[in-house]
């Protein structure tokens, strides 16, 4: 048989190899069949961008600068660019490694070494070749490196899913890194206002302690509710500084003059554009969607892939060490006519006695296949509760902040009240502190009830996959992107 027929005849077994990967069967998710509160279907349309969602242009601009600069999210993938080369790697060795060479070789022997002469005399021996080979490539009967090809792809798979989970996640952190800023900087301009408030409070109080309608405790009191406001002022500065730097973290780079101001535009949450209504009664199953779900079960797959591998140990490997080309012992006729040579030398390993190695690695290989399973459910029922929780905050959070804005005005007549009654002599000046300060609590609690409001839209978002279809796009294949498998 020709050399190139027998490449062409390993190439068609090769193509037609079984492998020993056990079926597939995706694990039924351990979640309920409903959320809390419901199961009917989705009355809303899916999200397929992201800005569908973020609606504010200032939240746009800089979640596009996280997406182009965040050096996690560059990290992410640069990994699925090293996964999707080792997946190059062990599809590569499905093929064969075609080499070429030249050989020039010169020997000098003594004629009395070969009982060739008496005499001692020198000779030289000389062997000049050109041509190209394979060398030891394993013929997949049983699958062994097709699986492992396989388990490359799925594992590919996993990581591309990690970097979209990555940046979902990392849409939502900017998302939520803006608006704890805008609630940080809306604290400092309502403790700011408190601030004056109690300042001329104060200037009032010491005034009429010349009078002598106030007492001096009515004026220490004033002082230290101003004193404690100036405390606040600093905190709230403070936290307003360390939320911006979180979100230049998160962006991955210093942000520049025209988003700054544009940041700082926002003095409410109330001025970021509002999120769109995510509908209610949204189906349990969606959460397959989720990239971090489809990765787990990518991993899942790539483990039950390397059964097929572990498996194929235990039969006979067949490899293949062939060459062809010129060869003569004088160059000037290596390329003449009747120079030609070629060789082909199989090989077949049967294993005999291995001290129960395969049968370990065959054993690990299942072992990983029920942990990855684990991994798998639990994966799922970490999104369920997240997904629920988020839900239930929906059902909460509006409720809560009109009852805390129904506070904040209730708060706001009580201290009008108080200090006009002060300021007519029938009340201490006790009253008009507490007053005071409870407008104050109410109205930093209003800013954290919005906030918490926002950021749980924002969390409901991601932990619906970025959106609230329930349509799974096709897994893409080693054969769709070009390899053979």
């Amino acid at each position: 048989m020709r050399p190139t027929r027998f490449l062409a005849a390993g190439v068609a077994l090769l193509l037609t190899g079984c492998t020993m990967i056990p079926a597939y069967h995706r694990p039924a998710p351990v979640i309920a069949a409903a959320w809390p509160g419901g199961n009917a279907a989705a009355g809303g349309i899916g999200q397929p961008d992201w800005r569908h969602f973020y609606r504010d242009p200032v939240m746009r601009r800089l979640i596009d600068q996280a997406l182009a600069n965040n050096q996690d999210l560059r990290i992410a993938q640069h990994q699925v660019e090293a996964a999707s080369a080792q997946f190059d790697i062990e599809n590569a060795a499905l093929f064969p490694t075609l080499n070429g060479g030249a050989l020039a070789n010169v020997q000098k022997e003594y004629a009395k070494i070969w009982s060739l002469s008496q005499t001692n005399g020198a000779f030289f021996m000389r062997q000049y070749a050109v041509g190209f080979g394979v060398s030891a490539y394993e013929v997949d009967l049983w699958g062994r490196i097709r699986s492992a090809s396989q388990a490359a792809f799925d594992r590919y798979m996993a990581d591309a899913l990690n970097r979209e989970n990555m940046q979902l996640s990392l849409i939502a952190a900017v998302a939520s890194g803006m608006l704890t800023w805008v609630a940080d900087n809306q604290a400092v301009l309502v403790t700011q206002q408190v601030l004056d408030s109690r300042q001329r409070t104060y200037d009032l109080v010491r005034q009429a302690a010349l009078t002598g309608t106030v007492t001096a405790l009515d004026v220490a009191q004033a002082e230290s509710a101003l004193h404690d406001t100036e405390t606040s002022l600093q905190v709230y500065t403070r936290q307003r500084a360390q939320a911006l730097d979180q979100l230049t973290l998160l962006v991955g780079t210093p942000l520049d003059d025209a988003t700054t101001r544009a940041l700082q535009s926002l003095t409410s949450l109330d001025a970021v554009t509002a999120f769109p209504e995510i509908p209610a009664g949204l189906p349990s199953d969606m959460i397959a969607r989720r990239p971090d779900i489809l990765s787990a079960e990518d991993v899942l797959r790539a483990a039950n892939d390397d059964i097929g591998s572990a498996r194929a140990e235990f039969f006979p490997k067949i490899q293949i060490t062939a060459a062809n080309g010129t060869a003569s012992n004088n160059i000037t006729r290596l390329f003449q006519g009747g120079m030609g040579a070629w060789n082909v030398a199989p090989q077949i390993t049967l294993p005999l006695f291995d001290a129960g190695r395969l049968t370990a690695q065959l054993r690990i290989a299942k072992a990983r296949r029920k942990e990855e399973i684990a991994r798998y459910e639990k994966t799922i029922q970490t999104a369920f509760r997240e997904v629920a929780d988020a839900l239930a905050g929906r059902d909460t959070y509006l409720k809560q902040l009109q009852a805390q804005n129904a506070l904040i005005a209730s708060n706001d007549r009580q201290y009008h009240l108080a200090i006009t009654r002060f300021r007519a002599g029938y009340d201490p000046y006790l009253s008009t502190l507490i007053a005071q300060r409870d407008l104050y609590t109410a109205r930093l609690g209003g800013i954290t009830t919005q906030l918490q409001t926002l950021a749980n839209s924002v969390t409901l978002y991601k932990a619906l996959g970025g959106g609230w279809t329930s349509t799974v796009p096709p897994r893409p294949t080693a054969s769709a992107m070009g390899h053979i498998l």
